[in-house]
């Protein structure tokens, strides 16, 4: 009797370990995914904030380059279209692992940054506007945040691919498949994507 009280008590002792172990494994693993979801979540802010300051700096930058190149209209109207379509395309957290609004929201981003540097093309016809204090200010600010954009995008996809590989590793994939943790879109390096516009003269 005492022996069975003592295997009784052995494998109690054994389901509890079980136990404990499993509830950690999950938990830990659980609460690393919420980690790096969230740590990706912040990196698409700056993302989208580094967007939202180059969008602002269009407008000025337009209406600067109009008052010496006036006639250069139909490049105006593109890059104000260009803009609005960027702003259009919104991609909140949630929506990060749906590929097709990713590349929508890239593909509008990357046109945005052609006609930014259709903009700035028209600027080396008019010595006048290259030599503009307002004009060359806007050039650095915009520089400097193309600069931002692309260390954004950085941090943005090296956060999704940590991300990413800790729910596909096994046998994390278990708690990822059962909390609904699913693989975020990254930026896509295009040969546009990989070059800032240029903005030096």
């Amino acid at each position: 009797m005492k022996k069975g009280l003592q295997n009784l008590l052995i494998a109690l002792g054994v389901i509890l370990v079980v136990i404990f172990a499993a509830y950690r494994f999950f938990v830990g693993n659980y609460n690393s995914m919420v980690e790096l979801d969230e740590n990706v979540n912040a990196k698409w802010a700056q993302v989208q904030t580094q967007y939202q300051r180059r969008s602002d700096l269009i407008p000025n930058l337009v209406s600067t380059v109009k008052g010496y190149a006036s006639h250069e209209s139909e490049t105006f109207v593109k890059v104000t279209e260009m803009r609005s379509k960027a702003q259009s395309v919104n991609i909140n957290a949630s929506d990060l692992q749906d590929a097709q609004k990713f590349q929508e929201f890239q593909n509008a981003q990357n046109q945005l940054s052609a006609g930014i540097r259709n903009l700035l093309a028209v600027a080396e016809n008019y010595p006048e506007l290259k030599a503009n204090e307002n004009f060359l200010a806007l050039q650095d600010q915009l520089e400097g945040t193309e600069n931002r954009i692309a260390v954004a995008r950085t941090d943005y996809n090296n956060a999704v691919q940590n991300y990413n590989v800790s729910i596909r590793k096994f046998p994390q994939n278990f708690v990822a498949n059962m909390n609904g943790f699913v693989a975020k879109q990254m930026f896509a390096a295009s040969q546009e994507a990989q070059s800032a516009p240029k903005v030096e003269f």
